[in-house]
């Protein structure tokens, strides 16, 4: 994997001091119930807002998580190709079959840690259908899948829980999408639980 703003000396704890200071101050709170994992992928829901991106962001520099997050190639074009990068970004296009579910599970299984974040919603406006690369890469790589979340009533994100796989794909969406029954994104209406 790239070299990311996870990996910047200097800049790594000065940034984690800012965003909690940050946090503190707009009143928000960081949880996290990811049991000690090194290894899992995390889901960002909802995602109905234009602000998720830099709250996620602001939380995993608060909570010092190390991320990776899978964003569509239209977000890597010149001049922030290089700043998305460096704050994490993996260029996906989804007009073409690039077996990204393969790439992620071999980085997955060349490594002892590693978080990779999808939002299964795969944009910011309503969708009845989630997609299912995340739940693939979790299965295929035999690692959990980590709750993220961020409740804009509550003003608290991070990871509210961890889910591990079983293969029945119907049922485990069920059981996934449970965990947020009582989570408020910054768009209601947008969100479908």
């Amino acid at each position: 994997m790239h070299y990311t703003i996870f990996d910047t000396p200097i800049i790594k704890p000065f940034l984690r001091m800012v965003a909690r200071t940050t946090m503190k101050v707009i009143g928000w709170r960081a949880v996290d119930r990811s049991e000690g994992q090194k290894k899992y992928i995390l889901i960002a829901v909802p995602h109905t807002s234009n602000w998720d991106f830099p709250m996620f962001l602001l939380i995993t520099l608060a909570m010092d998580l190390k991320t990776y997050w899978l964003g569509k190639h239209t977000l890597f074009r010149w001049p922030f190709r290089g700043v998305f990068r460096w704050l994490g970004g993996i260029s996906v296009d989804r007009t073409k079959s690039t077996n990204m579910v393969q790439q992620c599970i071999d980085h997955f299984d060349s490594t002892s840690n590693l978080i990779i974040v999808n939002a299964p919603e795969g944009t910011r406006s309503r969708v009845n259908k989630w997609k299912t690369g995340f739940y693939h890469i979790a299965t295929g790589a035999k690692v959990p899948i980590a709750m993220g979340f961020l409740d804009y009533k509550k003003r608290e994100g991070g990871i509210i829980g961890m889910f591990q796989t079983t293969g029945e794909i119907d049922s485990d969406m069920e059981s996934i999408k449970e965990f947020y029954a009582n989570i408020s994104g910054k768009h209601t209406q947008q969100f479908v639980k």
